[in-house]
C-alpha cells in the first residue's frame, strides 16, 4: 500500500483507536502456491495483544497455501467516499477541471500465521472472539465435547496471526488548505450517501489534529 507522507497515520494510537471503534472485518490475503494467484478471504477478526484471531471452515482453500508460506496480510478498510472533481477544483480553476479522488482509511497488518488445530485451543479462540462480538455472553458455553459448539470444532481451523508490521493510511486530502478540507467535509455531510458522514468525521478529526499541512 503506497502511503504519501500526508496520508500516514499520525501515531499508533490513531489506527488502534480506529480499529477499536468497530472496524473488525477485513480481508485475509494469502500467498498463492507457485503458479497460482493469491487467495483473499473476507472475515471478522479479534485482536489479542500483537495477534489477530480468525477461524475459517476446514474446506477453505487457504490452508495448503498457509502451510507453504505463513506470511500473510490482513487489510481493514472503511470510512471511504468518492470525492467528485468539482469539489477539488482550486481557486480560479474551472470546476470541470477539478480532479476527483477517493477518501478512505486503511490499516494493513503484516503477519505470520500459525494454524490452530488443537480442539481446546480452537475453543479458546472462539471464546475470545465471542467475548468481543457478543460481550453480553448471550451464547452457549464453548467447550470441547459439549453442544452446540463442541461438535462443530472439527469443521473449523483457527488462525493466530502474529503482527510483525502495521501500515496505516488515512487519505483525506491533508495536504490541501484547511478551508478546502473543511468545505469538502461539509459537502460530504450534505450529500449523506453511503459512508459520507463517517468519512467527513475522519477528515474533520484529522483537520483538528494536523491543522495546516507542514511538509
Amino acid at each position: 500500500m503506497f502511503i504519501q507522507p500526508w496520508d500516514a497515520g499520525l501515531d499508533e494510537a490513531e489506527w488502534q483507536t480506529w480499529i477499536a471503534e468497530g472496524h473488525d472485518f477485513g480481508l485475509l490475503t494469502v500467498n498463492g502456491l507457485p503458479g497460482h494467484p493469491p487467495t483473499v478471504v473476507p472475515t471478522h477478526f479479534t485482536g489479542d495483544g500483537n495477534h489477530l484471531l480468525i477461524h475459517l471452515a476446514r474446506p477453505n482453500p487457504v490452508w495448503e497455501s498457509i502451510e507453504h508460506d505463513p506470511n500473510v496480510t490482513f487489510t481493514v478498510t472503511g470510512d471511504y467516499a468518492f470525492v467528485p472533481g468539482p469539489w477539488r477544483a482550486g481557486p480560479g480553476t474551472p470546476a470541470t477541471e477539478g480532479v476527483p479522488t477517493s477518501y478512505y482509511a486503511a490499516v494493513q497488518f503484516i503477519c505470520r500465521a500459525a494454524i490452530v488445530d488443537d480442539p481446546e485451543a480452537k475453543a479458546e479462540l472462539l471464546r475470545r472472539q465471542l467475548a468481543h462480538f457478543q460481550p453480553d455472553g448471550d451464547h452457549a458455553p464453548v467447550a470441547v465435547g459439549r453442544p452446540p459448539y463442541g461438535r462443530m470444532l472439527s469443521g473449523i481451523r483457527g488462525l493466530r496471526l502474529q503482527v510483525t508490521d502495521v501500515r496505516a493510511k488515512f487519505k483525506y486530502d491533508d495536504h490541501k488548505p484547511v478551508e478546502h478540507r473543511a468545505a469538502v467535509a461539509d459537502r460530504l455531510i450534505e450529500r449523506g450517501q453511503g459512508l459520507d458522514a463517517p468519512t467527513a468525521q475522519q477528515q474533520l478529526r484529522r483537520l483538528d489534529r494536523i491543522g495546516p499541512w507542514k511538509p
